[in-house]
């Protein structure tokens, strides 16, 4: 991606090699695969230096627009991203105010929930992967049901295994103190034995 700096203020961008008109004259689309970039900022085409250095993970933080500038003294165009703002750990309920001034829902309290927070989300997520795996072996539990056929042990083992996980990772969930604390139970680190793992772990899978 390229800038175009005039006389100091970047006054147009390039997402892809096109020709274009600067001034009286017309360049094709060589100028951003042939010419150097010495060529190039020579009438003012600059490649823009992408610095990502304050992004963060969408999941847990709302990042910025890309902010682009251009140094004079180092003749430079960076795309920079602001401050990320981290998402809500907890639940937001309604006020007393709001409720008051009919902004919430018929019957709701100062207990009732107006905005979920990360913690209460990524519990949901849990249990619905967790609903996902057990759904695998729910016909065992029907046919014991309908036909009184024993479930095998290593399926009951399997079944109770991934309820009980389900339960650890969401108290670390609940028990995590921020933003912060949460994207760590996920983020994976490279083990001495090649393997990537986060704190958080995962469900088991019946093993085939």
């Amino acid at each position: 991606m390229y800038a175009l700096v005039e006389s100091g203020t970047i006054t147009r961008y390039f997402n892809n090699p096109k020709g274009f008109k600067l001034g009286d004259n017309q360049y094709s689309a060589d100028v951003f695969t042939k010419w150097t970039n010495t060529e190039r900022e020579a009438i003012g085409i600059y490649e823009i230096i992408f610095d990502n250095s304050n992004y963060k993970s969408p999941k847990f933080f709302n990042n910025t627009d890309r902010t682009y500038t251009f140094n004079s003294s180092e003749g430079t165009v960076t795309a920079t991203f602001g401050t990320a703002t981290a998402k809500p750990h907890a639940d937001t309920n309604w006020t007393q105010t709001e409720i008051d001034n009919g902004d919430a829902p018929a019957g709701a309290t100062t207990s009732t929930v107006k905005t979920k927070g990360l913690k209460s989300i990524l519990i949901e997520e849990i249990k619905t992967q967790a609903g996902g795996i057990l759904s695998k072996t729910d016909w065992y539990v029907t046919r014991k049901s309908e036909k009184s056929t024993a479930i095998p042990s290593n399926i009951s083992t399997h079944r109770d295994a991934v309820r009980t996980k389900q339960a650890e990772m969401e108290t670390a969930i609940t028990n995590a103190a921020d933003t912060a604390a949460l994207e760590t139970l996920y983020t994976y680190t490279e083990q001495e034995d090649g393997t990537t793992t986060r704190p958080l772990g995962e469900l088991p899978e019946l093993e085939s």
